[in-house]
């Protein structure tokens, strides 16, 4: 298996240091930018499955190197990291193109299962090149953007795909809520009402019996798993 690089760019030594101390504790290698510009030309010298970016430097901000980075095609994931908690702050990070936002001080724990799923999603997504995903009797046609069961289209919303999607290609694996909105939807304010809507909706285009699910299951006190 292949050792995940990550480019952890803060102009704070003591947080590149905690973040490097707990990424390699997992197995990962890291390399430091104390600064955008440094970030940058690291960026073009070599691959990364990961970039952690500090919103607030001197010179060239975190906002700036995103943008540059989206502006080049580049697309590896970026976590960003903030002093702010103001939501506006959020969605400009989101908005620039920021996969994921956590705002200082956070807890080592948060940081590293972000930064795995960020990298597994995007692992995914580019293994997923080929025309068709195919789970039991489920598939997602990438090209046609088309969810089917038994070769059948499943009529889904863009939403009702995205959500279907990610458990397809998750099989057997239990999500609560709050890690749906935030790996299919990059947010991370919960409506427990809209998850359910969404469930109760794939439910109903997919189960012979809806009330008796099959296939999409609700692990009481948990979350929700889909098994094929």
């Amino acid at each position: 298996m292949n050792t995940e690089e990550i480019l952890m760019v803060d102009d704070e030594r003591a947080i590149r240091l905690a973040v490097r101390t707990a990424l390699t504790r997992e197995g990962m290698h890291v390399t430091e930018a104390a600064d955008g510009s440094t970030a940058l030309d690291l960026l073009k010298q070599k691959h990364f499955d990961l970039v952690i970016l500090d919103v607030m430097m001197e010179n060239v901000s975190g906002y700036q190197v995103l943008q540059t980075m989206r502006a080049w095609g580049d697309h590896t994931p970026v976590m960003m990291l903030s002093g702010k908690s103001d939501e506006m702050d959020q969605v400009l990070g989101l908005g620039f193109g920021a996969d994921s936002y956590l705002t200082k001080p956070f807890h080592t724990s948060v940081l590293i299962q972000t930064a795995k799923a960020l990298i597994r999603r995007n692992q995914i997504y580019s293994q997923a090149s080929e025309a068709r995903i195919h789970k039991g009797p489920f598939a997602v046609d990438t090209l046609k953007m088309e969810c089917l069961k038994n070769g059948v289209s499943l009529n889904f919303t863009a939403r009702e795909q995205a959500l279907f999607r990610f458990l397809l290609e998750h099989p057997g694996q239990v999500f609560t809520k709050a890690q749906l909105y935030s790996q299919v939807w990059n947010e991370a304010v919960v409506d427990d009402n809209t998850i359910t809507v969404y469930i109760k909706r794939i439910r109903s285009k997919i189960e012979e019996n809806p009330k008796e699910p099959k296939y999409l299951k609700t692990i009481r006190g948990i979350g929700y798993m889909l098994e094929v």
